[in-house]
């Protein structure tokens, strides 16, 4: 059950600590739960309408529809039956500027479906896929294939962004970076590790611009 395994992996959602291997990491978790936890999350239009916070700037940046079609090609070209879990919260600033725009991507995007999940539902998984500096994080998406089973993961923000947050970049100037990039950085690595799926690798966070 997913209430035993976040008691195994640690009760405190965002102290660093020592990160499960890579491949221990799947193995967490049955397709039975992954079935259960996607089945139980919100569309994107419904987890708006309910939105506690930030609702103008959800609402927003999904209206600025800037997939490329180059993007939204690639998508389409990687094979069907996919399914994106997004364990997020309305006032995450992260998931604020990176939710939307995949959210108007898949609009046209049949092949692939998004749920989006609250962490007293997703604490688990976020724990299993942690940042590269050890944390739990939103937004934390979970590639998922028919049949419910991991196929990639992506966490809290894009690879670049990563890299400049190590220098001491404080909270304006990254989300001055969001406002000049509008979810360029996160549409294209997600949309690699859906590839990458597609062409039977796996993918997770940081290590998706890395050469296979």
């Amino acid at each position: 059950m997913i209430t035993t395994i976040a008691f195994a992996l640690g009760a405190v959602v965002c102290t660093a600590t020592t990160a499960p291997s890579h491949e221990s990491r799947a193995a967490l978790f049955t397709d039975s739960t992954y079935k259960a936890l996607y089945d139980s999350g919100q569309t994107f239009t419904d987890f708006v309408s309910k939105a506690t916070a930030r609702k103008e700037q959800w609402e927003g940046n999904y209206a600025m529809k800037v997939a490329p079609d180059v993007l939204v090609t690639r998508a389409a070209a990687a094979g069907t039956g996919w399914k994106l879990l997004v364990v997020t919260v309305p006032g995450c600033s992260d998931s604020v500027n990176i939710v939307p725009y995949v959210a108007s991507l898949l609009d046209k995007v049949a092949s692939v479906e998004m749920r989006l999940i609250s962490p007293a539902l997703g604490k688990a998984v976020q724990e299993a896929h942690r940042t590269p500096d050890g944390r739990a994080a939103t937004p934390t998406f979970i590639l998922l294939d028919a049949e419910f089973n991991e196929r990639g993961c992506w966490v809290e923000r894009p690879s670049n962004l990563i890299e400049l947050m190590k220098n001491g970049t404080d909270f304006e100037r990254k989300m001055a970076w969001y406002d000049k990039d509008r979810g360029a950085s996160s549409l294209e690595e997600i949309v690699q590790m859906i590839e990458a799926a597609h062409a039977g690798s796996k993918k997770c966070a940081s290590d998706l611009l890395k050469t296979p």
